[in-house]
């Protein structure tokens, strides 16, 4: 199997998990004298196996993000690192543009003037070259994990 099918299935695990969760809460209470719609019990086995499963799973990518290489040398670990902080640099640069964008009516000759202290163009410009790494960055993970087997 290959990174990019554990991490589908891995995706759909976590459906799955969900569905289940929403299950359990609609058959754990029911009217004195009614039936819960599920058994709980045979609900909570399946959760459990669901869980093993996931686990297993979850090490042996974990396990190939951290033997796998992108092109430029990097393990899929550090690369998974970067985007996330790329991700967060990205809202962070994205939350001052929008506060720097922000106008403020004033309503009067004495109410005081407020101005932005940085340049939200530039600030503009920096999302753009963020973005484009982020992108850049992600197209190398998706096709190493197409390109990588999953490790046992």
């Amino acid at each position: 199997m290959k990174l990019a099918e554990a991490l589908v299935l891995r995706s759909d695990m976590k459906k799955q998990l969900a569905q289940l969760r929403n299950r359990l809460k609609r058959s754990a209470i029911v009217q004195e004298g009614d039936q819960p719609p599920e058994n709980p019990e045979i609900l909570l086995r399946e959760v459990e196996e669901l869980l093993r499963q996931y686990r297993q799973l979850m090490v042996r990518i974990n396990r190939t993000n951290l033997e796998s290489r992108l092109p430029d040398g990097r393990t899929l670990t550090e690369a998974l690192a970067e985007r996330d902080v790329l991700d967060l640099h990205h809202s962070i640069i994205s939350d001052l543009a929008a506060a720097a964008s922000e106008r403020f009516d004033r309503y009067g000759r004495a109410e005081i003037r407020r101005l932005p202290t940085v340049e939200a163009a530039a600030l503009y410009r920096q999302l753009d070259r963020i973005a484009r790494q982020r992108r850049e960055l992600d197209t190398l993970i998706q096709a190493t994990n197409w390109a990588t087997d999953l490790q046992e």
